[in-house]
């Protein structure tokens, strides 16, 4: 007899769940800044660029697999476990456990903000209101579907009275372009995954968030170069057969690597040219912040001896684990605090001394266009 499907699925849970104990993870036992850092605005702000870390009251997501987490938990040999959402480890916005045990972006604000909310827990998909809460990311989304994750995000907010639109502060991370590059070669010539259409569409979902949302910061983790997936992949046969499936223009030999990375630069240009066109900083509400750290790496985490760092991934060598997602949730933090036109292009994913680092005392926003340019006009409260 069949087991039914939604059975297999506890059983999966069950299983993987009691596996989290053993699998290596970072987090920051007693992480402080200064004291200063951890106080409110004296007035709650009403611009985007005045905005300190302990007045964000409300984290959310948009994305696809590796912002649902997929495959987080899984535990070493099982792909199967890679179907599982594990959105509590996401790095964006996951809030399983504490900053002690595993670092998110939603683990770090809970040191300056206890209260915030909108942050995932365990193991689930983005309807699950419990599990999910306000990250919205659906695995195999392309940038054309979060316009439809932007709309419903906006719904879920609107529709639960905890959630003060008009007033609370709110930081939306998006992460999007993975999906659109593995179908990129075979939909090249009809232009469906172009940089003007990937754009575009970036645009339109950003552009819902702006109508609907204000008193928002979205913060946008910059494309990474796929090229990366042949190396991880390389002479790991299970992982190789498995990426014909997952993502089909990695695995297609005339798509060379330069094709790769020419084409992920693409995207990279286009998120760039969001920042800099200044359309999302049209109104003192709501700003646009690219966080660039992923764009100049084409080296994968090696270990000492030079060989692929595997634990950083799930068993399918695409996925992040769970020490995967913190790290990226480290480096991702670091550049959060960085201001814009300083921050990093380029992080040594194989270092795992690079700290965890703290706002600016000087400059103790949320980092944009405009505190970066002149902080001081912003200091007053």
């Amino acid at each position: 007899m069949a087991i039914p499907s939604c059975l297999l699925l506890f059983i999966l849970t069950l299983s993987v769940t009691t596996s989290l104990a053993s699998q290596p993870d970072l987090g920051y036992p007693g992480w402080q800044c200064d004291a200063s850092l951890y106080q409110k605005s004296k007035k709650v702000p009403t611009s985007a660029h005045a905005v300190r870390f302990p007045d964000i009251k409300v984290i959310g997501a948009l994305g696809d697999s590796l912002t649902a987490a997929n495959g987080a938990g899984a535990p070493k040999g099982d792909p199967l476990a890679v179907i599982l959402q594990y959105r509590g480890l996401a790095f964006q916005c996951g809030g399983d456990s504490t900053l002690d045990e595993h670092v998110t972006v939603a683990n770090v604000l809970k040191k300056f903000s206890p209260n915030l909310m909108g942050y995932s827990t365990g193991i689930g998909s983005s309807n699950v209101w419990e599990i999910s809460k306000l990250n919205q990311a659906v695995p195999g989304a392309q940038a054309a579907d979060i316009v439809t994750q932007a709309r419903a995000l906006v719904h879920v907010m609107h529709s639960h009275s905890e959630i003060d639109i008009k007033n609370d502060w709110k930081l939306i991370n998006v992460f999007i372009g993975a999906n659109d590059m593995c179908r990129y070669c075979e939909e090249k010539e009809n232009g469906i995954h172009s940089k003007a259409n990937w754009k575009q569409n970036v645009t339109t979902a950003i552009q819902i968030l702006k109508d609907n949302l204000p008193r928002t910061i979205v913060s946008m983790t910059g494309m990474f170069d796929m090229r990366m997936l042949r190396q991880i992949d390389h002479d790991k046969y299970f992982c190789d057969g498995l990426h014909v499936f997952e993502c089909p223009c990695e695995k297609k030999s005339s798509f060379t690597n330069d094709d790769v990375s020419q084409a992920c630069h693409l995207y990279m240009d286009a998120q760039q040219e969001i920042q800099d066109s200044g359309i999302f900083d049209t109104t003192d509400d709501f700003t646009f912040v690219l966080q660039p750290f992923f764009n100049d790496i084409v080296t994968p985490p090696l270990k000492p001896d030079g060989e692929v760092n595997l634990d950083w991934f799930a068993p399918d060598c695409f996925h992040f684990s769970r020490l995967g997602h913190a790290n990226v949730a480290k480096h991702l933090w670091n550049n959060i605090v960085q201001p814009v036109g300083s921050k990093n292009h380029k992080v040594d994913l194989s270092d795992p001394t690079i700290p965890l680092n703290c706002p600016d005392v000087t400059c103790p926003f949320i980092r944009t266009t405009k505190n970066s340019a002149d902080c001081s006009k912003y200091l007053s409260n």
